[in-house]
């Protein structure tokens, strides 16, 4: 069956899934997230990062040859990376209340 598609006639993305595998309150990384795409492909290794203007992520990245940092996967449109963003640091956000609550027990 053919995937959805957005009135443009571009293909919709879900993201079906997100994984906050890690939370910690010390250093600027904040967690490590998982999220599955559409329920068929999965992006591990995305950074929560405390900047100075507020949360954000890093996409995976690998250090090359010349010693720069390259995203792996990377949202190819300010929109979607927006979109993956917003939910990500919205599940994060979760996982820390939760973890707050945890550790007040």
């Amino acid at each position: 069956m053919p995937a959805p598609r957005a009135p443009t006639g571009e293909n919709v993305m879900t993201i079906t899934d997100v994984r906050v595998r890690k939370v910690t309150k010390e250093g600027k990384m904040k967690a490590v997230v998982s999220i599955t795409l559409d329920n068929e492909f999965v992006v591990h290794d995305i950074k929560v990062i405390e900047g100075e203007k507020g949360l954000f992520i890093a996409m995976p990245s690998r250090k090359a040859s010349d010693g720069e940092y390259r995203d792996v996967a990377h949202p190819i449109n300010s929109e979607t990376r927006e979109r993956i963003q917003e939910l990500i640091l919205a599940e994060y956000e979760k996982a820390a209340a939760e973890q707050g609550e945890q550790n007040t027990l």
